[in-house]
């Protein structure tokens, strides 16, 4: 089991790292609705993560992915084909970088984040988290290392709920922060969302190719082993 915890470490800080959910959790707490939209938007996260990744590992395993060496080839493609599209993104958006002093461009919705309701924050949460394709591509990597692993239901559950903790953290804590300490987390969220906005494309990209790196190398070394 902490082989496997130690496989899922950077596919889980490599969701909770992402810039775009952290930005988008912050202006809602530092809207009118703070309270209701962001406790949404943090259930709708998590909700995202946990289905998402006890879907695929579902399926990974009635595909077979958890035993034998067929079992085991397959696996390791899998996790070739993760790593090959987690660098062809991470180059793509560190091509995206925007120039010195240029201005960042955010996606468009985040302009009327201050006026969505907690239910329609709890689906914005969950798409960003399962439909986002680095999400995604972290979340199949990390449902096919569990599935790989052939350890017992129990474990597997273990697994994912150490999985989302990890990968969730980054959304619970400035949620869970702000409510328990308004006055005092107010101005130091403003200050991580500037410095998010024109850091993002760097950070996501750097992050995606490291992880894209070691997914690779495991795909490889599951094949030449």
């Amino acid at each position: 089991m902490g082989e496997l915890i130690g496989e899922l470490l950077p596919l889980a800080v490599g969701v909770a790292v992402s810039p775009v959910p952290i930005i988008a959790v912050i202006l809602m707490l530092l809207s009118p609705r703070a309270g209701g939209t962001s406790v949404g938007f943090l259930g709708g996260w998590v909700a995202g993560v946990v289905i998402g990744s006890t879907v695929l590992v579902l399926v990974a395993e009635a595909a077979d992915l958890g035993g034998g060496d067929e079992s085991s080839t397959g696996s390791a493609w899998v996790k070739l084909v993760v790593g090959l599209l987690l660098l062809v993104v991470g180059v793509r958006q560190w091509g995206k970088r925007p120039a010195p002093g240029q201005p960042v461009v955010m996606p468009k919705w985040m302009a009327a984040i201050d006026k969505v309701t907690a239910v329609k924050a709890a689906g914005l949460g969950f798409l960003l988290s399962t439909v986002n394709p680095k999400n995604l591509l972290m979340i199949v990597g990390a449902a096919t290392t569990i599935a790989d692993a052939g350890l017992s239901t129990g474990d597997d559950v273990v697994a994912i709920v150490v999985f989302t903790l990890i990968a969730c953290c980054t959304v619970a804590v400035p949620v869970v922060g702000y409510l328990s300490a308004r006055e005092r987390m107010a101005p130091h969220l403003d200050s991580l969302k500037d410095w998010l906005e024109a850091n993002n494309v760097a950070v996501m990209s750097v992050l995606l190719l490291v992880i894209g790196v070691a997914m690779l190398g495991k795909g490889i070394g599951g094949l030449t082993g």
